[in-house]
C-alpha cells in the first residue's frame, strides 16, 4: 500500500472516530436534557453544535493539519539531515567510508536514457530540482502549519463564544498561544522519536525482504541497506 493510500485511510479514520464521538456526545445531552432540563437551563450548560469532529468542522480542520505537519516536517528534516549526518551501522544512513550514488554530479548524466528532463536540461532547472524533494515537504509542512493555525483559531474562536466571552484571535494571534505549540509540539517529539528509532534499532535489528533493513545476514557495523 503507498503512502497516498495510507494518508487517505488516516483521515478517513479520523472523520469516522468524529462522527463516532459527536454521536455519543449527542445521546448523553440528549438523556441528561430529558432527565433533568431544568438543572441545564440554571447551570447555562452550553448547546451542543452537531458535528463537532466531522469533516469541514474547525476540530477536524485542526486534528487533521497538525498531524500533517508533524509528518511533513519530519520526512523534510529527515530527508535533508541524511545529506550530512552519518550512523556508523544503520540501514538509514549513508556509508561514511564509501562513495554513494546520490552523491554523483547529475551533470555527468545529462545524456543518460530516460534522464529525467530537469538533468538533461541543467542551469538554475537542474539546481532546483537537485533540492525538489526537500523544497516540496516544506511548502507541505507550511500549507498544512498555516491550516493548523487557521482552524485553530477558528475552533478556539468558537469555544469563546460558548463561554460568553469576547475574545477572538486571528490565524495569526492563534498562533502565538501556548495550546497551538503544545498541540504541535505533542506530535512533533513523536514523530522524530520514531525516526531515531528507526535509526539506531536498525542498526542491530533486521526485517527480512524490508527495503528499510540491511540484509539479515550483514555484519552489525555495515552501513546503509546494500
Amino acid at each position: 500500500m503507498n503512502t497516498r493510500a495510507h494518508s487517505i485511510l488516516a483521515t478517513l479514520f479520523v472523520a469516522a472516530l468524529g462522527f463516532s464521538q459527536t454521536s455519543e456526545k449527542d445521546n448523553q445531552v440528549e438523556i441528561t436534557v430529558r432527565n433533568d432540563y431544568r438543572y441545564i437551563t440554571a447551570n447555562g450548560i452550553p448547546n451542543h453544535r452537531h458535528g463537532d469532529n466531522c469533516p469541514g468542522t474547525s476540530e477536524f480542520g485542526e486534528t487533521v493539519f497538525e498531524n500533517w505537519e508533524s509528518e511533513f516536517l519530519q520526512m523534510g528534516f529527515y530527508v535533508i539531515l541524511t545529506v550530512f549526518l552519518f550512523q556508523k551501522g544503520s540501514a538509514e544512513s549513508k556509508d561514511p567510508d564509501g562513495a554513494e550514488e546520490v552523491d554523483e554530479d547529475p551533470e555527468a548524466h545529462r545524456d543518460d536514457e530516460d534522464v529525467p528532463p530537469p538533468v538533461r536540461k541543467g542551469g538554475w532547472t537542474l539546481s532546483l530540482y537537485k533540492s525538489s524533494l526537500s523544497l516540496a515537504f516544506l511548502l507541505l509542512f507550511l500549507i498544512s502549519f498555516i491550516g493548523h493555525a487557521a482552524s485553530g483559531a477558528r475552533k478556539y474562536n468558537e469555544e469563546q463564544l460558548e463561554h460568553g466571552s469576547a475574545e477572538q484571535v486571528g490565524t495569526l494571534g492563534y498562533m502565538g498561544t501556548p495550546q497551538f505549540w503544545y498541540e504541535s509540539f505533542q506530535n512533533w517529539q513523536s514523530e522524530f522519536l520514531a525516526v531515531l528509532a528507526i535509526v539506531v534499532l536498525s542498526i542491530w535489528l533486521r526485517q527480512w525482504g524490508s527495503p528499510e533493513s540491511k540484509p539479515v545476514h550483514a555484519p552489525h557495523s555495515d552501513t546503509g541497506n546494500g
